[in-house]
């Protein structure tokens, strides 16, 4: 139990340090979220595939660079917390692409002519 709570308290600790990073990433994703959804036929569904690939393969490379962002190795992966820490972190790394990549590719897949204008009706 103890090496779970250190866990959980390291994370905590690191997203205190990327605070800035992270508030800068909350105004991208909410710009994102908001050009998808001024978009009257926003495709959404066409765009869920290929933002699916790219956050699978952002977590697999979160795999490898994870250890090498913390400045450790997989060699230095001896318990099973350090292996959990590394594939929930490599997990939340594939998510976020996925967050950032499906509003992204919706708001450009399809024709530019859908955009809503301020007074008219959808």
């Amino acid at each position: 139990m103890y090496e779970i709570w250190l866990g959980l308290n390291i994370v905590f600790e690191l997203a205190l340090t990327a605070l800035p990073w992270i508030l800068g990433a909350a105004a991208v994703w909410i710009a994102l979220m908001s050009a998808a959804l001024l978009r009257r036929h926003a495709h959404w569904r066409k765009a869920l595939p290929a933002s699916l690939v790219i956050g699978a393969t952002f977590a697999a490379l979160g795999l490898w660079l994870v250890p090498l962002l913390t400045r450790s190795s997989i060699d230095e992966m001896g318990y099973w917390v350090d292996w959990v820490n590394l594939i929930g972190l490599s997990g939340v790394v594939g998510a976020l692409a996925f967050g950032f990549a499906w509003p992204l590719l919706t708001a450009i897949a399809g024709p530019h002519h859908d955009i809503a204008r301020p007074g008219e009706q959808a």
